[in-house]
């Protein structure tokens, strides 16, 4: 199957203690953390393609612009869904967004990149000497 614009994915969760600012030394509060909402976000974009990636390639993200704009306290669900909304050869850029019971809590874009697994890795290994 090809990659084609409008395909979509989501990922969520319960937000625990783990997932809040506190825990990910991004604040002081017992909220969702941004970091936790970014990952959300990237996993979404991520579960969207993959079933469309070549075997020996996968995606790896490169810019994120994200508003987190609504706090989130631990013990409500928390979605995020991504959209592919531009194609540019390897370069893959997704509308994300992301809910919580009551609201949008964050929106933006992000951008991923398609690799061959063997040579990133490779050339990732090549660092260490």
């Amino acid at each position: 199957m090809p990659l084609e614009t409008g395909i979509k994915g989501s990922a969520g969760c319960t937000v625990t203690a783990a997932d809040t600012a506190r825990a990910f030394g991004s604040g002081g509060l017992d909220v969702l953390s941004t970091p936790k909402l970014v990952a959300l976000m990237e996993n979404a974009a991520l579960t969207a393609v993959k079933p469309y990636l070549e075997e020996g390639t996968d995606t790896v993200g490169t810019r994120l612009d994200v508003a987190h704009l609504a706090a989130t306290p631990v013990g409500m669900t928390v979605r995020a869904e991504a959209e592919l909304i531009e194609i540019d050869r390897r370069r893959l850029v997704f509308s994300v967004k992301a809910w919580d019971e009551k609201e949008l809590v964050g929106e933006g874009t992000h951008e991923r990149f398609i690799i061959g697994i063997e040579k990133f890795l490779s050339k990732c290994s090549s660092k260490l000497g």
